[in-house]
């Protein structure tokens, strides 16, 4: 079963709504609409997928929530904790990152994985 790593504060940067407000609000809209995901895949990754939000500072208390989407809660950087994620998987399972951060990108393709813009999922 393929995963799809979400870079949880960079896909929710990319909507210009106010999140900057409450971070962990926006945290948890963001599980919320990824929710359907995990049984509907994405354009070119066939359901189903395994969905790990990844998030951080204000928004790292956001509960589990039932509906499929597993939190990783970054004790530091959420890159780092990706990074991290992917070192795991990537050898073993299709791995792929959503995330528009360059640095980010270039660290997770080296290991395996593959990258997808915030746009290719729900927000």
């Amino acid at each position: 079963m393929p995963v799809v790593i979400v870079d949880g504060a960079n896909v929710v940067g990319s909507v210009p709504d106010g999140w900057w407000r409450d971070r962990a609000g926006a945290a948890i809209r963001l599980r919320d609409s990824l929710a359907a995901v995990p049984a509907a895949g994405l354009p070119d990754v066939p359901a189903p997928v395994e969905v790990v939000l990844v998030v951080e500072g204000k928004a790292r208390d956001i509960p589990q929530d039932p509906g499929g989407v597993r939190i990783e809660r970054a004790p530091g950087s959420g890159d780092d904790k990706i990074v991290d994620l992917v070192r795991e998987t990537a050898a073993t399972r299709r791995t792929i990152v959503v995330t528009a951060d360059r640095g980010l990108r270039d660290r997770v393709t080296v290991l395996g994985a593959e990258v997808r813009g915030p746009s290719s999922v729900p927000r």
